[in-house]
This record gives structure tokens, sequence and C-alpha cells, in this order.
């Protein structure tokens, strides 16, 4: 798949944090210790990305931090391509879009943040949903997707009383 496309595993990984979730953002020892590579190899494909663009960094304190550059003319096209490889386009074909009364959808965990080191895909899902429905098709997109789904239902009102923390980040993949 996409690996067989992009030759660095370290690319890839970079791809994944910051164009799955534009959002994340991160600086060099950071995403060292988080994707267990060299710093060296990090810091070249960090280069790499910001001389055409595609990220940009902002310093704070005394650490450089990277982000997608949301401004860039590709940053939808990787975004639909890394989406894509998830598997998050299935999920909303397959899942969501047959549910019913949803109100949001949310993907949480290790992918939110761009790290796939599982094949499990985190959701949060909002609304009045049949949850033995729901059941029954998530057992069927998984083979699909090739990942384990693991899902939390909440109604709308329960979800407006819920603690959301900064570190828990979430990434909304469907809204009503």
């Amino acid at each position: 798949m996409i690996e067989t496309l992009i030759s660095s595993k370290t690319r890839i990984k970079l791809l994944l944090k910051f164009f799955l979730n534009s959002s994340n953002k991160g600086y060099l020892r950071g995403l060292e210790e988080e994707f267990g590579e060299s710093s060296n190899a990090i810091r070249l494909e960090l280069n790499r990305f910001e001389n055409v663009g595609m990220i940009t960094s902002d310093v704070e304190g005394n650490k450089k931090y990277f982000k997608a550059n949301t401004k860039h003319p590709l940053f939808s096209d990787i975004h639909n391509i890394i989406k894509k490889y998830i598997g998050i386009d299935t999920i909303v074909e397959n899942v969501i879009n047959q549910l019913g009364e949803v109100d949001k959808v949310y993907i949480t965990g290790d992918i939110a943040n761009g790290i796939n080191n599982n094949n499990i895909i985190d959701l949060e899902l909002v609304g009045n949903i049949n949850i033995n429905y729901l059941a029954n098709l998530v057992e069927k997109a998984e083979p699909m997707i090739k990942r384990k789904i693991r899902y939390v239902v909440y109604s709308s009102t329960e979800y407006a009383t819920i603690n959301t923390s900064a570190n828990n980040k979430k990434l909304l993949i469907w809204s009503k």
C-alpha cells in the first residue's frame, strides 16, 4: 500500500502524525521518543517537508514545534490518502452512514495522535444509536480495513457532560 509508494518509515510516521489530524504538533526529541527512530532520520524528513512547505514550524521556548501546513495545495489530497490508508473512509461509508441518528463520530487514541502502532481504531459515537446493529456493522467492516474497531457510544446529553481532557485528542471524522 502506502509503504510501497513511500520508502521511508519515518516519512510515513510523520505523514500520519501531521496529516491525519492537522492539530497535531511535535518537536524533534518528542518525535524521536514517540517513533522510536533516530533524531537524525526524523530531522532529515522534517527538513524535507518544511523545505517544500508541507509543514511549518514555530519556536516555543527552546523547542521548535512542527505541524502540517493546512494551506499547502496538497494538504487535502494527502489528508484523504491517509484517511483511506487508515480505513476511515470505509468506516464512514459502511458503518456510520447506516446507523441512523448519529450526531458526531470521533477517532481517539493512538491514531488521533498520528501513531499507527497497532491495528486498532478507537471511535466515539454520539447520538441515538442501535448498539446491536452497530456491532454487526463493525464486524463486517473490520475485515475490509484489516483493523479492529473499538467503540464507545454516548447519547447527546451524556456526551455534553463528559469532561474531555487536553491529553485525549479527538479527530472529528463525521458530523451531522
